[in-house]
């Protein structure tokens, strides 16, 4: 077998709130992304992040329901370091996002916060607390 993980795709249900939020935390999506039914942004290590609208899942899958409960996937991203997962939990929360987990010095050794995305997903933001 020769697969090899390529990529992850998110289901959103507007497509300008999801690449506006996933823009804030660094995704390069391309000029006019936010009007398209299908859009694509590279990430470190040659994967590419994915989101499709709701229609656009339809339209090959006619049975998709969106799931319902508490998120639906999560992200983990890693920070700069602990501050910047404060500052970067605030700033969206700040933007009307909502937060999910406070930051604070996890057990583990990361400093670790929950952010939502539009569409409920959650967003991990982590650092480790000691210099590795």
């Amino acid at each position: 077998m020769s697969t090899r993980f390529d990529a992850i795709g998110l289901v959103v249900s507007d497509m300008a709130a999801a690449v506006a939020f996933y823009r804030r935390l660094g995704f390069a999506f391309p000029e006019g992304a936010e009007r398209e039914a299908h859009a694509e942004a590279g990430v470190a290590g040659g994967l590419r992040l994915l989101l499709d609208t709701e229609d656009t899942v339809r339209s090959f899958h006619p049975g998709w329901r969106a799931p319902v409960g508490s998120g639906r996937h999560a992200l983990a991203l890693r920070c700069d370091g602990p501050d910047e997962v404060d500052a970067v939990y605030e700033e969206l929360v700040g933007a009307g996002h909502h937060g999910e987990l406070k930051p604070w010095d996890a057990f583990w050794g990361q400093r670790y916060a929950v952010v939502h995305d539009p569409d409920g997903n959650a967003v991990d933001l982590f650092a480790p607390l000691a210099d590795e």
